[in-house]
């Protein structure tokens, strides 16, 4: 029998969790050819709400097509546009021998060498005059317009990890070009996301930065355990086994409502209970988990600096005045300036994030790895 919970990989269909007011939001955003741009925290279920919502929007919808394009790999603004038209090409045209021909007719002047490898889901790769698309790469940055326009169909292009532009060699100019092409589509609409939210944070939610009231943000939220103790005890129960509901709200507590977290930590008890689950196989499953990610809790640990360790010591010892002059003795965190120097280094880091001016984990497991294996704090 497979365990019911998914983590890691795009939750569907019964493994999709709550999320209904944005999913009905981004369904009308979709719909209505709204660009949207959605913010969180890494592991937050970003990628599996815009495919559901895209399944949804889609569904008995002939006139809207959608395009993925996942920028994980992408370093540079060349690789940028060989990926890009890569992704719509293969979203646009289904067979092969229409890809060709269509990929020489409207990206002919690149140059383009096309590879297919056949076999179960055959694959589609382009690679192109590198010199020619970096003169004029506007026939790609247009090309889901001109197809939408030729097809008389609405096109969403949805780009993950989007924060990637960032390390282009000239990524202000690069996001003013986007931005002087995409506003002017009006077949074409966009979804952009990613897991760094600091830097999304800056590239749309700052005035000076071309992507500035680019479309509709949507700063996605943690599931609360309102809506996932249901899930979790449905999701036991339709496997012949049964889990309360206080015992469900501690996977909750223990995970702080982390998507991914509650997703493993109810796998791993899944799999310790025969018929009833108990709070006790519970902590014993979060106990294994944090021991788990230990080399990897130790690895990141011993990639910050004295300073930063001491600011997360005196997070976890309950400080709240971290610049008050006694904290910053006892902790040995400097300056005032210097702990917003630390602060600043430990969001950009994605160890902690900014929740009301304060400061707090991002990752449950780690905090509490912190706290029992490595600062040795009582509970």
């Amino acid at each position: 029998m497979d365990a019911p919970f998914v983590f890691g990989k795009i939750a569907s269909a019964e493994n999709f969790t709550d999320r209904n007011d944005e999913t009905l939001r981004l369904v009308q955003n979709f719909k209505s050819s709204v660009n949207t741009i959605i913010i969180s925290p890494r592991r937050w279920g970003k990628s599996s709400l815009v495919e559901h919502a895209s399944r949804l929007a889609s569904r008995n919808n002939r006139e809207i097509r959608f395009c993925m394009v996942d920028l994980n790999n992408v370093r540079t603004e060349e690789h940028f546009y060989e990926y890009y038209a890569t992704a719509v090409m293969r979203s646009s045209f289904t067979r092969a021998k229409e890809l060709l021909e269509n990929t020489t007719r409207l990206l002919g002047r690149f140059m383009p060498s096309v590879t297919f490898s056949p076999g179960h889901g055959t694959t589609f790769s382009l690679s192109m005059d590198w010199k020619e698309v970096m003169r004029t790469p506007d026939d790609i940055l247009d090309l889901p317009q001109k197809i939408g326009n030729e097809r008389k169909k609405k096109i969403v292009v949805c780009i993950d990890e989007f924060q990637n532009i960032s390390a282009f060699t000239d990524p202000l100019g690069f996001q003013k070009k986007l931005r002087s092409h995409w506003q002017r589509h009006n077949m074409v609409s966009y979804c952009l996301y990613g897991s760094k939210r600091h830097m999304m944070i800056d590239v749309f939610a700052s005035p000076s930065m071309p992507f500035y009231k680019f479309g509709d943000i949507i700063f996605l939220e943690k599931i609360a355990a309102g809506d996932w103790i249901p899930y979790i005890r449905r999701r036991f129960s339709a496997t012949g086994k049964r889990i309360g509901a206080e015992d469900a709200r501690l996977i909750t507590e223990l995970t702080d409502c982390h998507p991914y977290y509650v997703q493993q930590l109810a796998r791993q008890a899944w799999l310790r209970t025969g018929t009833e689950c108990s709070r006790d196989v519970i902590r014993r499953a979060f106990d294994d988990l944090v021991l788990q990610m230990s080399m990897l809790f130790h690895t990141l640990t011993d990639s910050l600096s004295n300073t930063q360790v001491n600011f997360l010591h005196a997070m976890l010892s309950g400080e709240e005045k971290f610049s008050a002059q006694d904290t910053a003795i006892k902790f040995g965190l400097g300056t005032p300036g210097n702990v917003t120097k630390i602060k600043n280094a430990l969001v950009s880091r994605e160890v902690i994030d900014m929740a009301g001016g304060r400061p707090c984990f991002l990752d449950p497991v780690y905090r509490a790895w912190l706290a029992r294996y490595y600062f040795r704090i009582a509970e």
